[in-house]
């Protein structure tokens, strides 16, 4: 253990006293730990560098102090200013990472988007092939519908002048089933 001095003080002690308590105000610590950090270097108690700084140094050093008061706001606006422009940094960074992520979603959309449209102009094409084909299955009904009753004319016809011939014979006689066939009766 070092042994802790209790001689005088002498004019480089105070000076030194002086500048690490200036420090400490500047760097916005607090002079008890300017005290502590100067009695460890000069083998003193903090007590004793507090009581020869508010006794004797301080009211030495009243315009050095309120440069120092000074320095420190300056540099805590800087600090804030800094923090500030930090934030508005991130912050800029943050919105082009949106704005990327922003046009990156956009581009996989309207690629989706082509896709889909191809994918309705497909479907579309498609559509105009089956109703061409509808419509060409539309005039074959007709004309099969057509062609069917012209032919139930005709049997409708061949009936009716055999049943007249059937009659004059006597016994036999047609009738239309269902399906459209003649079949032979017996009255």
């Amino acid at each position: 253990m070092v042994p802790i001095r209790q001689d005088a003080w002498s004019k480089d002690e105070d000076v030194l006293l002086a500048e690490v308590v200036l420090r400490h105000i500047r760097e916005s610590s607090t002079q008890l730990a300017a005290f502590e950090e100067v009695g460890k270097t000069l083998s003193r108690t903090p007590a004793a560098c507090g009581f020869r700084w508010n006794s004797l140094i301080r009211k030495q050093y009243e315009a050095a102090i309120t440069l120092a008061k000074k320095q420190r706001k300056e540099q805590k606006k800087n600090q804030s200013q800094s923090k500030r422009e930090s934030v508005e940094e991130d912050r800029s960074i943050d919105l082009i990472d949106e704005a990327i992520s922003l046009l990156i979603t956009s581009k996989t959309h309207l690629a989706e988007s082509n896709q889909h449209e191809a994918s309705l102009q497909e479907a579309m094409a498609e559509n105009l092939q089956l109703k061409q084909h509808l419509h060409q299955l539309e005039k074959e009904y007709m004309s099969v519908q057509e062609d069917y009753q012209s032919l139930l004319e005709i049997m409708e016809k061949a009936r009716k002048m055999v049943i007249f011939q059937e009659e004059d014979q006597g016994n036999l006689r047609f009738q239309m089933d269902a399906n459209g066939n003649l079949e032979k009766i017996k009255k």
